[in-house]
């Protein structure tokens, strides 16, 4: 690369400069963090996560009571990075419009910490800049995954005293349909064995696009495809055979051959449709990732973020991917069954998403053991609004909130970025249609499991394999 694109802010806009490699990108003031480095996660290495944190540009209460919100990437092994600087966060790597090879950092409108503060985690430890002291230190189940994230918010915490008592919500996307309940359920546990004035103050989670239950979101995606006009009934057919195979070898713990089924089922899917991808069935082409994979390569870059630069930055690590194979198959739906009795949890889905979308997210839903499930399902569904325009649809009881966003993949911030901050500031405020009508007291009531959905479209497609 012969030159680097620096950045100035005058006058509220963006303006790209060109400096030699040598020279230094200069960030503007209001894009740098408002702390950033690594949390240290094992007292006898040097394992630690990587974190970004950004404090609300307008809390509506002081800050020792302005929630804090915790953003984790999926993948496995996919870097937080890319939602900071390509999904919520308050600045967005985008090409430069006057010079298309080069990058340019642009303020979000719809960034999540508006209201609210805001941390971004690279997890688990070797993703994105996190360090892995050596690849057997890399988590293989969620119980880790939750241990190293618990033992780094503590070390947050502690540097941050004031923090302490602020309402925490844990949100994330994708794979951290898993990460975000296991953190959070794990939170949970240490909680009741923690005098009051040790304890975390969680108050709920939100979990987008999501895989949480695997073994009945891998047998919905052939009829989902075949009533978006994607495939006709001998593929659905025929993705169905695969999708049961699936399913078995999931319910008989054979994890590897569980993904490598479901991943024969995406592949299928991909060849039956000519889809560039599936997170997004609109698109021509995938999400333009690779932007922050070039930008947080830079060296520079690294420095200002106070990340580690001998770290050569991807996006994705295989190596975290491959550690936790054996993981994805593996269900969390329990831990979110504990979470909605104690916690609020919000599951929200882009209306375009073919992998982990709204289907894929009810079919689970519908089959949760919880008491209020029933009273769930029959909640009204309401029309969702942001300024005057439809952004989607939202249910609600109890705990557990819905939201469908309108006009949005795989990757909700990015493809609705004002509508993904009403839906989180309003969730978490309790306003408007993600208000607590109906919610009384029910999320602490402590009672036995039990609900049984007796109406779901999907029992003849998972009932074999329900757990």
């Amino acid at each position: 690369m012969e030159s680097l694109t620096a950045f100035a802010l005058f006058f509220g806009a963006v303006v790209p400069l060109f400096f030699p490699a040598a020279s230094t990108v200069l960030f503007p003031k209001d894009a740098l963090p408002t702390k950033s480095g690594y949390l240290p996660v094992n007292t006898t290495s040097d394992s630690a996560v990587f974190y970004t944190f950004y404090e609300a540009q307008n809390p509506s209460t002081s800050l020792s009571h302005t929630p804090l919100l915790i953003w984790l990437q999926g993948g496995p092994g996919c870097s937080s990075m890319l939602g900071n600087f390509y999904e919520l966060g308050p600045w967005l790597v985008k090409p430069d419009p006057t010079h298309p090879n080069n990058l340019t950092l642009a303020p979000n409108p719809g960034s999540w910490n508006r209201l609210f503060g805001l941390i971004f985690i690279d997890n688990p430890i070797g993703a994105g800049f996190s360090v892995a002291a050596s690849p057997e230190e890399i988590p293989r189940d969620q119980t880790s995954v939750a241990r190293h994230l618990f033992i780094a918010l503590r070390s947050f915490l502690t540097a941050n005293p004031t923090f302490g008592s602020r309402p925490l919500y844990l949100t994330g996307e994708s794979y951290a349909g898993k990460y975000v309940p296991a953190f959070g359920y794990y939170l949970l546990e240490q909680n009741s064995r923690l005098p009051s004035s040790l304890r975390i103050n969680l108050q709920g989670v939100a979990i987008g696009d999501g895989l949480t239950h695997p073994v009945t979101q891998v047998t919905t995606h052939a009829v989902n495809a075949y009533f978006c006009g994607l495939v006709n009934r001998k593929q659905q057919t025929q993705l169905e055979h695969l999708q049961n195979e699936a399913a078995k070898l999931t319910s008989e713990e054979k994890w590897q051959e569980a993904r490598e089924a479901r991943n024969k089922v995406f592949d299928t899917l991909l060849n039956m449709t000519g889809l560039p991808t599936l997170y997004d069935f609109r698109r021509n082409k995938p999400y333009e990732m690779e932007m922050v994979t070039e930008f947080l390569q830079i060296e520079e870059v690294k420095e200002v973020l106070g990340a580690k630069t001998n770290i050569v930055f991807e996006v994705c690590s295989d190596v975290v991917d491959d550690a936790l194979s054996e993981d994805v198959m593996k269900s969390s739906k329990f831990m979110v069954e504990q979470l909605v009795k104690k916690s609020k949890v919000l599951l929200y889905q882009g209306q375009f998403d073919l992998q982990d979308g709204v289907v894929s997210t009810l079919a689970w839903i519908e089959q949760m053991e919880w008491e209020e499930l029933e009273m769930f399902l029959e909640a009204e569904r309401k029309v969702w609004e942001v300024n005057g325009l439809l952004s989607g649809y939202v249910q609600r009881w109890g705990g557990l909130t819905h939201a469908v966003v309108s006009g949005a993949g795989h990757l909700v911030p990015t493809d609705q970025s004002l509508s993904s901050q009403a839906m989180i500031e309003d969730w978490i405020l309790d306003k408007d249609v993600f208000g607590n009508e109906n919610i009384g007291d029910s999320i602490l009531e402590q009672g036995a499991f039990g609900s049984e959905n007796k109406g779901s479209i999907f029992r003849t497609l998972t009932n074999s394999f329900r757990d």
